[in-house]
């Protein structure tokens, strides 16, 4: 039975889930994140402490990054592996922190199988992956034996270090995934063939691991139910595998959505909210343990509504708690309001682990380093200026009253948040308001005094007798020299998606980089069209079938009209993009491609004329006959109220963000920038 309900905005969120042998708190669960401190011994201290502050922000269960249970399960080169005893001792910081806050904390156990970037890789097949250079060697009847003893020794391994359950990796596209699936078990044992020979691997795993740990001990499988590739599972196999899994002993049946190599987004911000949500719902009807909900849920509304309608018994959330580790807690202390969202962007979570960095978070940027980036009481109380309210100056002024100064934010404009209003209105960008929301309640929070519409000299500054004075001023456009710049035609990309001054139907836009495929997308989509995306319009858009009726959850996906033809044109003779994020750029150039923008590099801009733009490719004339030509050709810094080198007296000076660098709009270095300023001072 579970406990009497709280007197809350969220209910369900916050109502203990009775597991028969151990009570979770609530209905939240951290959802596995690999942030490259697991994979050395060292940085275990600072694992503890980023676990820790997310146990004492009331998570109800926590989920580790993912553990290799053998060599031939790295990820990487000697990543994180439990597989001997004295690995035991470190994990135990781990658990220990979580315990002491009151939490409960699982351990991943994932073997990456031919997703692996080291030489020792496995699969069920020797299909070689297309996102790791090696191919995999497959796996004989012993070498299945011995992975299948290699998890249990891992789970085994996991009690002894104090974790309270282990969640087994089987969806993603990892080695369960390979197995279960045709698309990578081409075998013709007893370990291939039908879904009967080729779900073994998984609830042999499941079943041992129960054998050897015991009843009380969680153990929750991250089963893929959508897998978004050719060669997927029906619905069909989906269920019988869930079931299997829960006979064999799983206490709670995790949701997972398409493998790394689908071309399928299900987790950048131009997912819709909780977009899969349907799918765990009809997984919850066919079993009899919990099942949770995962993907793109980040605020508690939403989490909210999905537990209320039956769609699931917990809800997973991952990145929203890099984002903020006191989610649950400002949840259920009824302050939504105050909770830093997170937008989904992938550039300092995803995109670091793939380059192999240690992840943190763009609007967060102590995730990951709690014991380094520190917000320590002042001792003396400074008069900060900080000129400048976009995310670089947002930052700066926030964590610096945080921490006891009295602060003045100026801005020359009406608004707060910089160039995350242009961002937000980027179809599928919407979340980045979000941001702006965020800040704007912990200006007023902390105390920050906010001056909008002011536009300061240095002068000013100087004679106010501020002690420091922090420039995030951001940038100004670069207007490149073509013949013709000046033509009526000519817009900049601040008057599309500031000014929203009118469009032609045929536009040539000038730069390919991050703003260049922003204006893109803006102008390709119907201004009129609801945003954000329904989930229905996505999935048809995307050739999703969430009732995985087809093998795999994939159908031809529906046409679209464009609402504009758009050359997209670049100097360089790279390709077009190649700047954007790993884990997302291929999704924007997939979104303007499917939109039929032409994407043209190596282009010399010839002159802009009544007759449009002139322009040369390969050698060869042209002459695009466009109505608007759109600038997004880089910015400068802005960084006027800095004083001349070497002038002294009066306060001390720092520029942060595009003020000190106007490369590609880099809003993730701009936050760090202003949080790592205000730290120090």
């Amino acid at each position: 039975m579970t406990a009497s309900l709280p007197d809350t905005a969220y209910p369900h969120l916050l109502s203990p889930l009775d597991l028969g042998f151990t009570t979770l708190k609530n209905r939240v669960i951290m959802g596995s994140m690999h942030t490259g401190l697991e994979d050395r011994f060292w940085n275990y201290g600072k694992l503890a402490a980023f676990y820790r502050e997310r146990a004492r922000g009331g998570a109800g269960l926590i989920v580790t990054g993912g553990i290799s249970p053998n060599r031939q399960g790295w990820l990487l080169p000697f990543g994180g592996t439990l597989n001997f005893r004295g690995d035991v001792f470190n994990h135990r910081r781990v658990t220990r922190a979580v315990h002491e806050e009151g939490g409960k904390i699982l351990l991943q156990i994932l073997h990456a199988g031919r997703y692996g970037y080291q030489p020792l890789v496995v699969s069920a097949s020797n299909v070689k992956s297309p996102i790791s250079p090696f191919r995999p060697r497959a796996l004989t009847a012993r070498g299945i034996e011995s992975t299948i003893a290699a998890y249990v020794r891992c789970a085994t391994l996991a009690q002894k270090a104090g974790y309270d359950g282990v969640e087994v990796m089987g969806s993603e596209g990892y080695l369960i995934n390979q197995f279960l699936c045709a698309r990578t078990n081409r075998r013709t044992d007893a370990w291939g063939g039908s879904i009967e020979n080729r779900m073994r691997l998984p609830v042999e795993i499941v079943r041992r691991i129960r054998a050897a740990v015991g009843r009380e001990f969680i153990v929750m499988v991250r089963h893929s139910v959508l897998d978004l590739v050719d060669g997927g599972n029906t619905w069909d196999e989906v269920v019988q595998v869930a079931q299997a899994l829960a006979n064999a002993g799983a206490t709670i049946l995790n949701t997972g959505y398409g493998w790394h190599e689908a071309r399928i987004p299900t987790i950048v911000t131009s997912v819709p909210r909780a977009a899969f949500a349907s799918v765990a719902a009809r997984l919850r009807d066919a079993v009899r343990i919990p099942v949770v909900a995962s993907n793109r849920i980040n605020m508690p509304a939403d989490a909210e509504r999905l537990l209320a309608e039956g769609s699931a018994d917990m809800v997973s959330m991952a990145r929203p708690f890099l984002a903020d580790p006191d989610w649950v807690n400002k949840a259920a202390a009824g302050h939504a309001d105050r909770i830093n969202t997170c937008i989904a962007c992938n550039q300092a979570c995803l995109d670091h682990t793939f380059a192999n960095k240690r992840a943190t978070c763009l609007v967060n940027p102590r995730a990951c380093h709690e014991t380094e980036l520190v917000y320590t009481p002042t001792r003396q109380r400074k008069r900060i200026a900080v000129v400048g309210a976009g995310p670089a100056g947002l930052s700066a002024a926030t964590v610096a009253a945080q921490r006891g100064h009295a602060v003045t934010l100026f801005d020359a404009l009406e608004r707060i948040g910089g160039q995350f209003n242009i961002a937000m209105r980027i179809p599928g960008k919407e979340e980045f308001a979000e941001t702006i929301r965020y800040f704007g309640r912990q200006l007023e929070l902390t105390g920050v005094e906010l001056r909008l519409g002011q536009r300061v000299t240095r002068e000013e500054l100087v004679a106010a007798g501020y002690d420091d004075v922090i420039v995030a001023t951001g940038v100004t456009m670069r207007r490149p020299r073509i013949e013709g710049i000046a033509h009526p035609k000519v817009l900049s990309y601040l008057d599309v998606l500031r000014d929203r001054a009118p469009v032609g139907p045929r536009v040539a836009i000038i730069g390919a980089g991050g703003i260049g495929f922003d204006t893109a997308e803006f102008l390709v989509h119907d201004a009129n069209a609801p945003r954000p995306q329904p989930v229905a319009d996505w999935a048809g858009e995307w050739g999703v079938d969430l009732d995985v009726a087809a093998p795999g959850g994939l159908v031809k996906p529906h046409g679209v009209t464009p609402a504009r033809s758009i050359w997209l044109l670049q100097r360089k003779a790279t390709r077009p993009g190649a700047g954007l994020g790993k884990t997302s750029g291929w999704v924007h150039r997939a979104t303007l491609a499917r939109n039929g923008v032409a994407m043209l590099a190596g282009v010399q801009y010839d002159r802009i004329d009544d007759a449009g733009l002139h322009i040369t490719v390969g050698g060869q004339a042209k002459l695009l006959e466009v109505d608007n030509v759109v600038i997004c050709a880089g910015q400068e810094s802005l960084a006027e109220l800095m004083p001349p080198e070497g002038q002294q007296g009066g306060p001390a000076f720092h520029k942060i963000g595009g003020a000190a660098l106007a490369a590609e709009l880099d809003a993730k270095r701009a936050i760090r920038e202003g949080a790592e300023l205000a730290a120090r001072l």
